[in-house]
């Protein structure tokens, strides 16, 4: 078929019209689809396209070229920015659970060594984040930005030294490169009303918040500042700076950076009502600063009075017992709570004092515990008439999630939670090796209690159960501070 002479076919359609036929597929089937001809491939990055841009990039050599040309077709324009450098497959020498405890534990002082396969990773990371935020500098359409770091384990438990930068950036240009750029990217920003940056070693410091214009900062709506790697008693903002924040509707910040000043600035009648609070509780965090300027419960109370509406969510790492306690304030409106460890335990008096002081808010409960004890798993009703699990699954009637690895849960105490909450208890994931037996249950020949509990908890939620086989296959398992930025993203955009 011919129009004046001229063949008709996919290449001759407008521009417009293949961006609008575009716009209805999916993100790979517009790259299988602009590989037909080169105008297509041209419309392919046409800016409509592409409001969102959400990358996880591997911490590879690899990923440079594609990262390069990718954000060089879109990194002007994009609204929306999210980027995670996940290095997933940690080096020997450099990773793990233990390798991160032991990284707790020792000091400043005594980080262990990195292999060389680290120190190419440290190397990769800083030219991906160079190769991202100079490619958005300029860009002032974007809307939302969120950067989460995750390259190793040992970065989030704050042992990266200067000594080990300074082997992949000897004169620290690339460091101070990377934060020029993004006071750039906030200098420009004209639209900003989202900004997400957690453990990008460095990339955040205590100034760069003033490159945001007071227009930008009194709209802002989502603050999101994490780094563990912050020495000292330095934080990323102060109360000073979180005036100018009058907009903000949801904050993520380090417990420890959240004083009671900042919850009396949060709590004046001219800031609009927070609603969302996400607050990691790090032992690293608490072994370099202090406890003394967190907010009291009169400074809750007045935050609550101003926000009816806010809810918080908690991740404790490594937390001693009597710090939570003195934490978890009685007026908190806790959501939320996510306690994981690798050394220290939590307490039943811990677990009891939730269920007590947040029946009316608790949601989610999540207790994980990767301690190697060849004594077994500690048991939270020792000496208790009660198993504080049980009473809270009775206390916290909006219970939607729990979720244990770790500790001992007796399988007739698993079957009262089932009852306790039925249907309403959506996510009830117990590990298969968390879960143990009266000897009167393993005693009795006419039941398989493994098959006796399956039923029971099954009748008790009325839908199908079953324990957890593999600790991978927990819909909460993942490195904690990966799991915390990724609920925190959820937590917030779900107001």
């Amino acid at each position: 078929m011919s129009v004046c002479g001229e063949a008709v076919g996919a290449g001759s359609l407008p521009s417009e019209l293949v961006v609008h036929i575009f716009s209805f597929l999916a993100g790979p089937d517009r790259l299988r689809a602009s590989a037909a001809c080169s105008h297509w491939r041209e419309c392919l990055f046409y800016p409509a396209l592409w409001p969102r841009l959400r990358l996880s990039l591997r911490v590879s050599p690899a990923e440079r070229p594609r990262l390069e040309f990718l954000m060089r077709k879109c990194g002007w324009f994009v609204r929306e920015l999210r980027v995670q450098f996940a290095a997933d497959n940690y080096p020997s020498g450099g990773g793990g659970a233990a390798a991160a405890a032991g990284a707790a534990v020792a000091g400043d002082g005594e980080a262990p060594p990195l292999c060389p396969r680290w120190l190419d990773l440290l190397r990769t990371y800083l030219e991906l984040v160079l190769c991202v935020l100079s490619s958005v500098r300029n860009n002032r359409n974007l809307q939302k930005l969120s950067l989460f770091g995750d390259i190793s384990i040992l970065q989030q438990h704050g042992s990266i030294s200067n000594t080990y930068l300074g082997k992949v950036d000897p004169d620290g240009k690339k460091i101070k490169q990377i934060q020029q750029l993004f006071e750039e990217i906030l200098g420009n920003s004209r639209q900003l009303k989202w900004l997400s940056c957690g453990f990008m070693l460095q990339i955040v410091t205590p100034t760069s918040l003033s490159s945001l214009s007071n227009p930008i900062a009194n709209t802002m709506e989502h603050l999101s500042l994490l780094d563990n790697h912050i020495p000292g008693n330095t934080t990323l903002i102060t109360a000073v700076e979180l005036e100018r924040f009058v907009n903000l509707r949801s904050l993520a910040l380090d417990f420890c950076d959240f004083t009671a000043e900042m919850a009396r600035v949060l709590a004046d009648s001219n800031h609009v009502p927070l609603h969302r609070l996400s607050l990691l509780v790090h032992s690293v965090s608490i072994m370099h600063k202090s406890l003394d300027s967190m907010p009291e419960d009169e400074n809750w109370k007045a935050l609550t009075r101003n926000s009816t509406n806010l809810r918080v969510y908690i991740m404790a790492f490594d937390v001693k017992s009597d710090d939570m306690l003195r934490i978890l304030k009685p007026s908190i409106p806790l959501e939320r709570i996510h306690f994981d460890s690798y050394i220290t335990c939590v307490s039943g008096a811990v677990v009891d004092l939730i269920s007590r002081q947040y029946d009316k808010f608790l949601t989610h409960f999540i207790l994980m515990n990767d301690v190697i004890d060849m004594s077994g798993f500690p048991d939270l009703s020792d000496n208790r008439n009660e198993d504080p699990l049980v009473l809270l699954a009775w206390r916290c009637t909006r219970l939607s999630l729990l979720a244990v690895h770790g500790y001992t849960v007796w399988a007739h105490n698993l079957i009262a939670i089932a009852r306790l909450r039925g249907s309403d208890l959506k996510v009830l994931e117990v590990t298969e090796e968390s879960i143990d037996f009266d000897q009167g249950e393993l005693a009795d020949q006419d039941v398989d209690p493994v098959h006796n509990l399956i039923e029971q908890v099954s009748l008790g939620l009325g839908r199908p159960w079953h324990a957890v086989m593999d600790i991978e296959l927990l819909s909460v398992f993942t490195e904690p501070t990966r799991h915390f930025y990724r609920e925190m993203q959820s937590f917030s955009e779900g107001i």
